[in-house]
């Protein structure tokens, strides 16, 4: 298992082979075993691979084509419809019509996410996360005809590798872990910290590719720029709030 978490890597080009039902079975069974909030599992995976389906996601996830070229799609989602359905069943009142509810299902389908990437990649089938589900929930709820209280949180796409990409370079752990507290960082530790990884032969390529002075322009102008961030914020809040998550006014 630490094999396959230290050598993952995202994988956007896929064989055409498809995935065993053995094996996706229990690549989502793997998913089902995870960690999760009172043991409620307030989550749902819709496992995609009518090729129609597809192709609809496919426009929804920015046109990008491993949405197509995986045998299969999975959307994870935070589901409250089939548990508040069981609590009205058994005279028992839910009150889960609120932003900490859909926080809690959102995580859950997330870890559940997670493990279902670490069976698939110990399967040796590729992955990848799509974060575009977020900024076209609306339009995936549609298509995937999501009720009241499910809202797609994430993708994956799975499949046989058509490709071998270099491991993505990480920041040190220095930058990430904090013992016992947190540990603010000075000007120089910021700079010791991110050198590293923008002298790296990969980001001078993505400097060049994006015509960008640095790394950090990158994201700042490129690829989460502040009008796309509060555009996709309404756009997903607006989402949140039409799937009966915030009935209470808040």
């Amino acid at each position: 298992m630490l094999s396959t978490i230290f050598n993952h890597k995202s994988i956007r080009k896929y064989k055409s082979k498809p995935v065993e039902d053995k094996v996706l079975d229990e690549i989502l069974k793997a998913g089902i075993r995870a960690s999760n909030t009172g043991s409620m599992q307030v989550y749902s995976i819709v496992v995609t691979k009518d090729e129609a389906i597809k192709e609809k996601l496919w426009e929804q996830h920015f046109k990008q084509n491993m949405v197509k070229e995986a045998p299969v799609v999975l959307t994870f989602c935070a589901d409250f419809n089939r548990f508040n359905k069981w609590c009205n069943l058994r005279d028992a009142k839910p009150a889960y019509d609120n932003f900490l509810s859909f926080y809690t299902g959102s995580v859950d389908a997330v870890i559940a996410a997670q493990n279902v990437a670490l069976a698939a990649e110990a399967h040796g089938l590729g992955i990848c996360y799509l974060g575009t589900t977020n900024y076209t929930a609306d339009k995936i709820i549609e298509i995937l005809e999501l009720p009241k209280g499910v809202v797609p949180v994430t993708t994956l796409v799975l499949g046989y590798p058509d490709e071998s990409p270099e491991l993505t370079p990480r920041l040190p752990e220095r930058a990430v872990i904090h013992n016992e507290k947190y540990n603010d960082f000075s000007d120089s530790e910021i700079e010791e910290i991110y050198s590293e990884l923008e002298n790296t032969d990969f980001t001078k390529e993505l400097i060049k590719e994006n015509e960008t002075d640095n790394l950090a322009q990158i994201f700042t102008q490129k690829r989460y720029p502040k009008a796309n961030n509060l555009h996709f914020s309404k756009v997903l809040l607006d989402v949140i709030k039409n799937q009966d998550f915030f009935n209470n006014n808040e």
